[in-house]
């Protein structure tokens, strides 16, 4: 496989050819190589950029990493490396005849569930560190690795409570939705991640995020909001405190295949660890929790010692691509978190089914 080198930073050339890479020879060798599997070859140009790309600034690194996917400026759905499209991902056999059942039975597609998901980001050395979260085998997507999150409940959306950052009607412009709408998606993704990692993104006033809330006054309000005791506005009114929607930055959405049982309509945020508060593993969902770089998540999850959805490789894929945590912040401002992704099969019939993202 043609890979990059630096010679003369910042230009990397082909060590075959010693052309500008990726060159027409990687090009041809990429889409061989990754015919069956185009999110693998997203997330292999993702760690190969973390990799070749340390003397690079994180706004420079993801600009690089656009570069070498696709002409021109970024697009939501799908990824290009030149005419070749990145947008799908090989399908499991037992999905496959699932589908295939589901189809021939004439199966009417469940509605999905709304609900939300945080990648936790934490400082480390020059990059920084994503959270996860292994679910127990009895779970709906049991021994997968994921983020932390869940459903939006209906006091998600009836809650009234102090705010602060971007209003509901923000929000909901960025995700085409009504401000309530909107309100629960943002509030759902603040109280899963107190209830499944322990850190509140909430603070006295708009410009202060509380600090340690690992005492066992605050696990007892985390016990009491899990078992759905007290409502989180009720928490954090009863604490002084105003949710800090600022502190959670929108990057993606996914739906769940229209021949699963069960569907989600997945919001995914980035967020970074408030300064003081430390995760821990307190969600009766996960029997293991990590800190690791995304691009040594990825690497594990492509060596079968870590189990994860597209979803999740791809989102690791992302933002690793976006080099530090600055860069995160940057890539999300620009992305459309409202339009989903919605893998589905292709060619199910056929002799090589495929998910494609749409």
């Amino acid at each position: 496989m043609s890979r990059p080198h630096v010679a003369g930073r910042p230009t990397w050339r082909c060590d075959a050819c010693d052309r500008p890479w990726p060159c027409d020879a990687a090009r041809r060798a990429l889409l061989v190589e990754y015919r069956d599997d185009r999110a693998a070859l997203a997330i292999y140009l993702a760690t190969l950029l973390v990799e070749a790309t340390g003397h690079l600034t994180g706004a420079a690194r993801w600009d690089r990493f656009l570069g070498w996917i696709r002409p021109g400026p970024a697009t939501r759905q799908g990824t290009r490396l030149g005419r070749m499209t990145i947008d799908g991902f090989a399908a499991p056999p037992a999905l496959v005849e699932h589908a295939r059942r589901f189809h021939a039975e004439g199966g009417v597609p469940a509605v999905p569930r709304v609900a939300a998901t945080v990648l936790l980001l934490r400082p480390a050395g020059d990059g920084f560190e994503v959270y996860l979260i292994r679910r127990v085998a009895a779970m709906t997507f049991g021994g997968m690795y994921a983020f932390p999150g869940g459903g939006v409940d209906r006091s998600d959306s009836e809650a009234h409570l102090g705010w602060a950052g971007p209003t509901p009607a923000a929000w909901g412009e960025r995700f085409r939705l009504d401000p309530a709408d909107a309100q629960a998606v943002v509030c759902a993704a603040a109280r899963e991640v107190f209830e499944e990692a322990g850190v509140l993104l909430a603070g006295p006033d708009p410009g202060t995020v509380v600090g340690d809330v690992s005492g066992d006054d605050w696990e007892a309000a985390r016990q009491d909001l899990v078992g759905r005791r007290t409502g989180f506005a009720d928490l954090l009114a009863g604490r002084g405190l105003t949710l800090r929607s600022d502190l959670l930055l929108p990057w993606t959405r996914w739906i769940t295949p229209e021949f699963e049982p069960r569907r989600f309509d997945t919001y995914f945020f980035v967020a970074l660890l408030p300064e003081g508060q430390r995760t821990r593993d307190v969600s009766g969902e996960a029997d293991l929790t990590l800190w690791l770089r995304p691009a040594d998540a990825l690497a594990r999850a492509r060596a079968g010692e870590l189990t994860m959805l597209p979803p999740t490789m791809v989102t690791l894929a992302e933002v690793a691509a976006a080099g530090d945590l600055a860069g995160v912040a940057r890539a999300a401002a620009d992305r459309d978190p409202g339009t989903p992704i919605v893998p589905r099969l292709e060619d199910l019939d056929g002799t090589s089914p495929r998910f494609v993202l749409r």
